[in-house]
């Protein structure tokens, strides 16, 4: 892996120009988590802020690169600027994405006001990347993106995390494929904020519809004022429907922005954001203590009965910590 060194500024100020190239580097260095994250983050911090993340899920041939890539078409008629960031299954063991999703929206490829990017999960539960905050930032702050869509790999269960980091929430589902039942199970029930029954054209979509909304409505304990999600039809390969789903997100936009929702869902993510950093860190440095001799010792003190795996763990915390401020100061 190439180690030289790239002109942080430079390269915020040239995406910022409209140039792809700058873009897709920064969100290379972003990907390979370069020793020069920290420099580009700091770049950005007062930059961002600005772009609506709409997150897209749901079971695996519902056609979310479709209604991605129509829901862009929308977007674009009303004057955004549009980033994608497709995030796409992957081998845990080589990092190599299929990358399909690029290939299915070509035809905004022409397009300068749209950014499209696929991301390969490495293995990562939950459907995104685990660099995806840091490349939404790059959308949003570098960019200048006024919408970002994050469609998710569709793998059922694990796809809640996408609530984590996006505003608005897409659950798509499609008639004929059990995705009822799959909702049930997935819990997707509890993260969706706007629902798309899309391929509504086939037998089954009014029925589809019919069993979300019951689904939707079994325990609801919402107080007068609360979002409900809707759910919309679309025939995202016709474009039909696309409209209505714009206009549903932009409606849930407007409720969050209104009642303060937005801005605390931002933090949240914000929180989360510093909290994983902050684990990988700590995740490193007790990577670095395999064979050190401190580590070690406490293995044989479990293994004698002196100290019991707690008591350990504590120990080697509290060393770690005060170890790296001693290490500071």
């Amino acid at each position: 892996m190439s180690t030289r060194t790239m002109d942080v500024p430079a390269l915020v100020e040239q995406a910022r120009a409209g140039r792809p190239r700058a873009v897709a580097r920064l969100i290379s260095l972003v990907e390979g988590a370069s020793p020069q994250l920290r420099e580009v983050m700091a770049a950005l911090a007062p930059l961002s802020g600005n772009a609506y993340v709409v997150g897209l899920t749901g079971s695996p041939g519902v056609g979310k690169s479709t209604t991605t890539s129509a829901l862009v078409t929308a977007y674009r008629k009303l004057g955004k600027r549009v980033g994608v960031l497709a995030v796409d299954p992957s081998s845990p063991f080589s990092g190599g994405a299929l990358l399909g999703d690029r290939v299915r929206m070509q035809e905004h490829s022409g397009d300068s006001g749209v950014y499209i990017r696929s991301m390969a999960t490495r293995g990562h539960l939950g459907g995104l990347a685990w660099a995806a905050p840091q490349a939404i930032r790059v959308l949003d702050g570098a960019a200048g993106c006024d919408v970002i869509l994050v469609e998710t790999v569709g793998v059922g269960q694990s796809e809640v995390e996408i609530a984590a980091q996006a505003d608005t929430s897409v659950v798509l589902l499609a008639p004929g494929m059990g995705d009822g039942i799959q909702a049930a199970k997935a819990g997707i029930l509890e993260i969706g904020d706007v629902y798309v029954v899309n391929k509504a054209d086939r037998d089954g979509a009014e029925s589809t519809a019919r069993e979300l909304n019951h689904m939707l409505g079994l325990g609801e304990s919402r107080e007068p004022g609360d979002w409900r999600p809707p759910i919309v039809k679309t025939v995202a390969s016709k474009g039909e429907g696309i409209d209505e789903m714009a206009e549903a997100l932009e409606k849930h936009r407007a409720w969050m922005e209104e009642r303060g929702v937005l801005s605390a869902r931002r933090r949240k993510r914000a929180a989360g954001e510093v909290e994983s950093i902050a684990l990988t860190a700590l995740r490193e440095r007790i990577g670095d203590l395999h064979g050190d001799q401190r580590l070690d010792a406490l293995a044989g003190r479990i293994v004698a009965g002196e100290l019991d795996p707690y008591a350990a763990a504590d120990e080697l915390v509290e060393g770690l910590t005060n170890g790296g401020t001693a290490d500071r100061a």
